[in-house]
């Protein structure tokens, strides 16, 4: 009997320790609710998603195509005809190519970090766990990667083999793969002695389970932040090569290739070079800020 002379209900108690626990956020909400109050992150993800939306559907709604070759070139900025960025030295507009090489350095930063992602994620966890020999072997393996310019790798490839776009994903997300793995090691090496890795190892869990269903899960946030901070450097890798003539083949561009092309004629015509420069600042910002605010969501120090 509580002080006010009520009989207290245990069974009351158990349902609101109960609707306590369910109402209560979990770390995920509370990275959100971080990750929202963050105004250069949110206004950030709203003008990158706009970037998106425009790569994909603008130049399929366009009133021009980006491979159409007209009569007009290398003029000016004009509504009249609507080429609002010009003609470049072929007479093809200006907007549509900026549009189309928006799309492929989106999807190369994407593919290329998706495939580093699956790599390093897997070796990095893969080498933490099983430690050892095994885990000497395979990050002296990354080491000796590292060691090899990564540029010089790629144009190797880019080289010997026939030049493409699906090459360009592969050969880059070959090699940023290697920092990723780096990562998940070390944070592999902090959870694999937690008590709930033992209680899977008693209850006869098999390694790969181990590594699948509870390290991966328990990484996910630093990668999150990573991931976000390696598109930007893949993007600026392919607009290095396409800058050196590596990149994607006509009738394809990409903002490196339009960067290029611009600066050859920067004196002339500025439009040129502004125009895909100021897209890839935007685009580059943005995703670092989106990159600074996951990494403030998720740091376990400011919860």
């Amino acid at each position: 009997m509580g002080e006010t002379g009520q009989i207290l209900d245990p069974t009351g108690r158990v349902e609101a320790v109960s609707q306590a626990i369910t109402g209560g956020r979990s770390l995920w909400d509370d990275a959100r609710a971080r990750l929202l109050r963050n105004k250069a992150a949110v206004i950030s993800m709203w003008v990158l998603g706009f970037m998106v939306l425009v790569a994909i559907v603008g130049p399929m709604v366009w009133v021009h195509d980006y491979r159409t070759i007209s009569d007009l070139r290398t003029i000016a900025p004009t509504f009249e005809g609507w080429h609002i960025l010009g003609t470049d030295l072929q007479g093809r507009d200006l907007f549509a190519r900026l549009m189309i090489g928006l799309r492929i350095s989106l999807t190369v930063g994407i593919v290329a970090t998706a495939v580093s992602l699956v790599i390093g994620v897997t070796w990095g966890a893969t080498a933490g766990y099983l430690g050892g020999r095994a885990d000497n072997l395979m990050m002296r393996i990354v080491d000796v990667l590292y060691a090899l310019p990564f540029i010089f790798f790629v144009i190797l490839l880019l080289t010997v083999f026939e030049r493409n776009i699906i090459l360009i994903f592969a050969a880059i997300g070959a090699i940023e793969w290697l920092t990723m793995a780096r990562i998940v090691r070390g944070q592999t090496l902090a959870i694999k002695g937690k008590e709930f890795i033992e209680a899977a190892r008693a209850a006869g869990v098999s390694r790969k389970d181990i590594i699948l269903r509870h390290i991966l899960p328990n990484v996910i946030g630093p990668v999150a932040v990573y991931v976000t901070l390696t598109i930007p450097v893949v993007i600026l890798a392919e607009s290095f090569l396409s800058f050196l003539g590596l990149g994607v083949n006509e009738p394809l561009t990409s903002l490196g290739v339009l960067i290029s092309d611009g600066a050859s004629r920067m004196e002339e015509k500025p439009w040129m070079l502004i125009a895909p420069a100021a897209t890839m600042a935007v685009t580059l910002l943005c995703l670092n800020f989106i990159g600074d605010g996951l990494r403030d969501a998720l740091d376990p120090k400011d919860r």
